[in-house]
């Protein structure tokens, strides 16, 4: 697959690039680099490799699930320039 100009510009339009017409041409080599580029991957046999998300085994990080009072508030709130009831009190926004 190629691009041609038309589809440069077209691209570009879509992108809200602008795109003068000395720039087109060097756009479109690049365009079709990339897609030189991906039809290279696509000729890998990937038929025996499981999908993942990274190239690194990972385990997610987990910790119990417990439900607490929190009882932080205190502290949560104690910079705050205006509080009332643990509540931070900021200016009113709507009228």
């Amino acid at each position: 697959m190629s691009v041609d100009a038309k589809t440069v510009r077209r691209i570009a339009h879509l992108a809200r690039i602008a795109v003068t017409d000395e720039e087109v041409a060097p756009l479109q080599d690049e365009l079709n680099a990339i897609l030189s580029f991906v039809e290279q991957l696509d000729a890998v046999d990937v038929s025996g490799v499981e999908p993942m998300t990274s190239v690194t085994p990972m385990a997610m990080k987990s910790r119990e699930d417990v439900i607490t009072d929190g009882g932080h508030a205190r502290e949560i709130v104690f910079n705050a320039p205006l509080t009332e009831d643990n509540y931070f009190v900021v200016p009113k926004v709507v009228e």
